[in-house]
């Protein structure tokens, strides 16, 4: 039983996730936090979200009985495109209640991940952070390259739309915003911006959170 309790206390740890019991229901609660590492490993310095933890988390939650409801807390800094969306479109197709909660800062892949879920809350001193998708290291300046970029930003963007209430036309011209950003391009959202622009359904903590799930699960 003391191995079992470890093992589980070790899994928590490594994963970040955490399943609360209560009177309500079962909560499950996943945090994705830093950057967002994909196929190739972040520097050992920098804290990240491994998507080979999250994805199979998923489907657990999705197909265990026991569970009633996924609460996401999202405080993330961008990272890898390809697998910030793969996370996304498994939470967006989940069927039982989700919720995600941005807490500091909801940065580039960091949005689709917030939207994903059924009902998004951003904390009152969050931020989120818009803007068009960039690349580190050595770019090959061909056509091809900047009609890859392209094609990948239209995925991010058509996801966004899909999943909140924000107007494509408006999430363009803020991520495309010149005088926003210091030597960048994008804006910075604040909590109430968020909400007003429809990013974010309600400004909130991690009571309402719970408070929304709670109503959910009793249906």
């Amino acid at each position: 039983m003391a191995d079992t309790k470890d093992q589980k206390q070790q899994t928590e740890a490594d994963t970040g996730s955490v399943t609360t019991h209560s009177s309500h229901g079962s909560i499950h609660c996943i945090t994705i936090i830093g950057t967002i590492e994909g196929h190739q490993e972040a520097p050992e310095a920098t804290k990240t979200t491994k998507y080979e933890h999250v994805l199979p988390q998923l489907a657990a939650i999705e197909e265990t009985p026991d569970i009633d409801g996924l609460l996401i807390l999202l405080n993330t800094a961008g990272g890898d495109v390809e697998a910030g969306l793969a996370i996304a479109e498994l939470i967006a197709g989940m069927h039982k209640p989700t919720i995600s909660l941005v807490l500091g800062g909801g940065h580039s892949i960091g949005i689709p991940l917030a939207v994903a879920a059924q009902r998004t809350l951003i904390a009152p001193s969050a931020s989120m952070m818009l803007h068009p998708v960039r690349i580190s290291g050595t770019v090959i300046g061909a056509p091809q390259t900047y009609e890859y970029f392209r094609q990948i930003q239209t995925r991010i963007t058509r996801f966004i739309v899909d999943n909140s209430s924000v107007e494509e036309s408006e999430l363009n011209r803020r991520m495309m915003e010149t005088g926003a950003l210091a030597t960048d391009v994008g804006t910075v959202l604040g909590a109430q911006e968020a909400v007003a622009m429809g990013l974010c359904d309600a400004v909130g903590t991690l009571h309402d959170a719970l408070a929304w799930l709670h109503s959910q699960t009793k249906k």
